[in-house]
C-alpha cells in the first residue's frame, strides 16, 4: 500500500494591519507577492482580530461561528468579557479538523493566533500571564506540550508581554514570536504553521497609517521577518501572508456610553467612590470595540427609547436591527440588539462615567479583562501628567521587589488616538484594505473573500 505523499508545508502570518500601501514599506513581503501570488483580501463585520481570525480557520461568518467581536456582554454571566481565549467559545469545523480528515496525522503549530487555549492543535504558544495571589501580574506564556514552556524561556527570554500590548508595545512581542516560529518549524516541522504578529497595530493606532512612524514601524517589522522567511524557503515551505483588516485614520472619539447614561439607560454603582458599570442593571449600554459598539437592550420596549438616544449621534454611521445584522452576519445571539457602526474618521470608547474623578482605578491601568469595552489609550502614557515617569519608575522598582504595584500611567483622554479599524472597507480593492500574499504564483485569480481562507490553505496543503 503506497504511503500518502506529505502535504505542502504551511506557514501562515498573520501580519496585523498589512496593506498594499504598506507593502511599499516592506520589501520583503512585498517580494513574496511579486514572485508569488498578491490579491485584496475580504474582511468580516467587525473587522477585528477576533472576529476575522475565526472566519479564517472555520470558513464561516460571526453569525455562525460566534465570534461577534473581541468580547461581547456574557448574559449568562452578568458581565463583559474581552479577550478569553479558550477555543470553546470558536463554533464551526477548524481548519486543522479538515486538514486531518484529508491526511491523518496532519500536524499544527498555533503561535499566539486567538483562541488558541484548548484549540485541537499539536503545539501551542500563546501569551498568559501570572497571576499571583497577591494580585501581582508577571510576564508569561501557555505552551503546548508544556515542556515547550522553559524550552522557549531558556533560549529567548520570557514572553514580553509589556511589549506586546501597553504603552511599551513595540517590535520585542513580535521578534520573540518570530524567534519562536523560527524555533517551532526548525525542532518540529509542523505540517501547518500559524504565526501572529501584532506589530503594525500598535503605531498605525497610535499615529495613524500615513504618519512616518508608522511606515518604519512597516519596515522593521518586515526586516525581523526576513530570517523567518528564509527558513520556510529552505524547508520548502509555502508562505502565506494575511490580514485581518486595514487601519485608517480617525479624529474623533464616540462617547457613546456616556449619551446611554445622560438618557437614562446606563446605570453604575458605586463603591469607594468610583463608579463601576451594571450591566445586569441597565436599559441599554454599549460594549465598544474599536469602529463597532454592541448595544444591549435588556427588555424589547426600550428598544426605542435607545434608538432616540443615538439617532444623529454625531460618529455613528449605521445603527444595526435585527434585519441590519441579519446582512451583516452578525445575527447571532451574541450580539447586542443593536449594533453601532463609526464613521469612517471615527471611533467608540467604552467611557460610561460622567467625572474623570469618579472613574475606576482601572481605567489608568493596562486591563484588558477588566475594562467593559477596548481601550486603545492603553497605548500611551497620560502626556497630561508631569509625575507620569515617576509613578511608571516607582511602581517598576515595587515590582522588582516583589512588591504590589499599580501601573497608573493611562490617560483618560482619547484624543491622542489616530488610527482604528472594524468598518468595513469603503472600497473593496482599496489600498488601505486587507491583503492575501501567497509565495506560490497563480495560487488565487483575485480578490479573495474571508469565508474562503480556509479552502484556499487546504488547497496549498494539497489537501483541498
Amino acid at each position: 500500500m503506497d504511503t500518502p505523499a506529505r502535504p505542502t508545508p504551511l506557514l501562515v502570518l498573520d501580519v496585523v494591519g498589512l496593506t498594499p500601501r504598506l507593502l511599499e514599506h516592506m520589501p520583503h513581503i512585498k517580494a513574496l507577492g511579486q514572485s508569488g501570488t498578491r490579491a485584496s483580501l475580504g474582511t468580516v463585520l467587525p473587522a477585528v482580530t477576533c472576529a476575522a481570525q475565526s472566519t479564517f480557520l472555520t470558513g464561516t461568518m460571526p453569525s455562525e461561528h460566534g465570534i461577534v467581536g473581541n468580547g461581547w456582554y456574557f448574559r449568562e454571566l452578568g458581565d463583559v468579557l474581552l479577550w478569553r481565549q479558550h477555543n470553546g467559545l470558536v463554533a464551526g469545523d477548524k481548519l486543522w479538523d479538515a486538514a486531518r480528515r484529508a491526511h491523518p496525522g496532519y500536524t499544527v503549530a498555533n503561535i499566539c493566533w486567538w483562541y488558541a487555549m484548548g484549540a485541537d492543535t499539536d503545539i501551542t504558544i500563546t501569551p498568559r500571564p501570572v497571576y499571583y495571589a497577591d494580585g501581582r501580574k508577571e510576564p508569561d506564556c501557555y505552551t503546548r506540550p508544556p515542556a515547550l514552556h522553559d524550552e522557549l524561556t531558556e533560549k529567548f527570554g520570557t514572553f514580553p508581554l509589556f511589549h506586546f500590548w501597553g504603552p511599551g508595545a513595540d517590535l520585542v512581542s513580535s521578534q520573540w514570536i518570530i524567534d519562536a516560529t523560527r524555533h517551532v518549524m526548525a525542532t518540529r516541522h509542523p505540517d501547518l504553521t500559524l504565526c501572529y504578529l501584532p506589530h503594525l497595530d500598535y503605531d498605525l493606532q497610535r499615529f495613524g497609517p500615513d504618519d512616518p512612524r508608522s511606515h518604519q514601524a512597516a519596515t522593521a517589522l518586515d526586516t525581523a521577518l526576513a530570517p523567518l522567511l528564509a527558513d520556510a524557503e529552505t524547508e520548502g515551505r509555502t508562505v502565506v501572508a494575511l490580514s485581518e483588516y486595514g487601519i485608517t485614520r480617525v479624529e474623533r472619539a464616540v462617547d457613546i456610553n456616556r449619551v446611554l447614561r445622560r438618557a437614562g439607560l446606563l446605570e453604575v454603582h458605586t463603591q469607594d467612590g468610583m463608579e463601576y458599570l451594571d450591566p445586569m442593571a441597565s436599559r441599554a449600554f454599549a460594549v465598544a470595540d474599536h469602529q463597532i459598539a454592541h448595544i444591549y437592550v435588556r427588555r424589547p420596549e426600550d428598544l426605542d427609547a435607545t434608538r432616540a438616544a443615538l439617532d444623529g449621534l454625531p460618529g455613528i454611521d449605521q445603527l444595526l436591527d435585527d434585519e441590519g445584522k441579519k446582512a451583516h452576519h452578525l445575527d447571532h445571539p451574541r450580539s447586542g440588539e443593536l449594533v453601532a457602526v463609526a464613521e469612517p474618521d471615527a471611533w467608540f470608547t467604552y467611557y460610561y462615567w460622567l467625572d474623570d474623578a469618579r472613574a475606576p482605578d482601572f481605567a489608568q491601568l493596562v486591563e484588558i479583562h477588566r475594562k467593559p469595552g477596548y481601550d486603545p489609550v492603553e497605548l500611551f502614557m497620560d502626556p497630561h501628567d508631569p509625575y507620569v515617569k515617576v509613578k511608571a519608575a516607582t511602581a517598576l522598582a515595587r515590582k522588582k521587589l516583589g512588591l504590589r504595584y499599580r501601573m497608573a500611567v493611562v490617560p483618560l483622554d482619547p484624543s491622542p488616538i489616530r488610527g482604528s479599524h472594524g468598518r468595513l472597507p469603503a472600497d473593496t480593492d482599496s489600498d488601505d484594505g486587507p491583503v492575501l500574499i501567497s509565495s506560490t504564483p497563480h495560487a488565487f485569480p483575485g480578490r479573495v473573500p474571508a469565508t474562503a481562507v480556509k479552502s484556499l490553505l487546504l488547497e496549498l496543503a494539497g489537501l483541498g
